[in-house]
C-alpha cells in the first residue's frame, strides 16, 4: 500500500458536533470562552475580530481580551477535533483532550514565538494530549485492564469517506488495528505523515521533536506495516487509484 493510497482513504474534514459552550457567565479558570449566544450589540465587534488573522487575535487573547480567546476557539476547533480523532483513530474523550489543549494554549500564549503560527502550535498540544491518551489506553491493554473497562473501537465512520466501499473501510480498519499495536510516538508520526498528509518539517514540529527523530518513528512504523499488513486485493486498490482532480480529504 503506497502513501499515496492511504491518503485518499480519510473523510473530508467536517465540521464536528459542536463542542460544548461555555455558559457566558462562567468565570471558572478551566471554562473555555466560548458564548452561547451574541447578542445584537456584539455582533459588530465579533464581525471585525474574525477578520483578523491569527497573529491579530494572538495579541489581543494575550491581554487578555476573552473574545478574542473565543474567535481563536471557533475557528481552530474543528481542525483540533479533526486531528484528535484521526491520530487516536475514536472521538470517545476527544473533546476533553480539545478543551484542555486549548486551555494550556490560551495560558501560554507569551511563550509563541511566532503568533501567526497559532494552529500548528495548538496542534503539536493537541498531539501531546492524544499522544498521553495512547499511551494510557496501551498500558492498560498490557496490564489486562482495558478488557475490564471496554476498549475502545476504532471509528471507521469518523475516520473514512462517506462513499468508501466496504473494502476500504477493512483497509483503514486494518491500518488502525496495527497502528494500535505500535509505540505511541511511532503510532502518532506515521499518521501524521500518511494519514493527515502532513509534510515532514509539519509532522515534526506537531510531534515537537527534530526532523531526524520524526523520520526514524515513521519509517520505524512503515516497515512495521509492510510486514503486517494483508492487501485487500484488486477491488480496494482500484477504488483508492487517483480520480481525475479529487483531493485529499482533509
Amino acid at each position: 500500500m503506497t502513501r499515496r493510497t492511504v491518503l485518499r482513504l480519510v473523510a473530508p474534514e467536517a465540521s464536528p458536533s459542536p463542542a460544548p459552550a461555555s455558559d457566558p457567565g462562567d468565570t471558572r479558570p478551566d471554562a473555555v470562552p466560548v458564548s452561547r449566544e451574541v447578542p445584537p450589540s456584539a455582533r459588530e465587534g465579533h464581525r471585525a475580530l474574525n477578520a483578523l488573522d491569527d497573529a491579530g487575535l494572538v495579541a489581543l487573547a494575550s491581554r487578555g481580551d476573552m473574545r478574542a480567546a473565543e474567535a481563536l476557539y471557533r475557528r481552530h476547533a474543528p481542525f483540533a477535533l479533526n486531528l484528535a480523532a484521526r491520530v487516536a483513530g475514536t472521538s470517545t474523550d476527544i473533546e476533553d483532550v480539545v478543551h484542555d489543549a486549548f486551555l494550556r494554549a490560551l495560558q501560554k500564549l507569551d511563550r509563541l514565538r511566532k503568533p501567526a503560527a497559532f494552529r500548528m502550535w495548538l496542534g503539536s498540544i493537541v498531539i501531546h494530549g492524544v499522544r498521553s491518551r495512547l499511551r494510557r489506553e496501551r498500558l492498560r491493554r498490557l496490564l489486562g485492564l482495558s478488557e475490564a473497562r471496554g476498549a475502545q473501537p476504532i471509528e471507521i465512520d469518523r475516520i473514512a469517506s462517506p462513499s468508501a466501499s466496504p473494502a476500504v473501510r477493512a483497509e483503514l480498519a486494518q491500518l488502525y488495528a496495527l497502528l494500535g499495536t505500535l509505540a505511541a510516538d511511532d503510532r502518532i508520526a506515521w499518521t501524521l505523515r500518511n494519514i493527515e498528509g502532513h509534510e515532514l518539517e509539519e509532522a515534526a514540529a506537531l510531534c515537537d521533536c527534530s526532523l531526524a527523530t520524526v523520520k526514524r518513528r515513521i519509517a520505524r512504523a512503515q516497515r512495521y506495516i509492510d510486514a503486517h499488513f494483508v492487501d485487500a486485493g484488486p477491488t480496494a486498490a482500484s477504488e483508492s487509484a487517483p480520480r481525475g482532480d479529487e483531493e485529499v480529504g482533509r
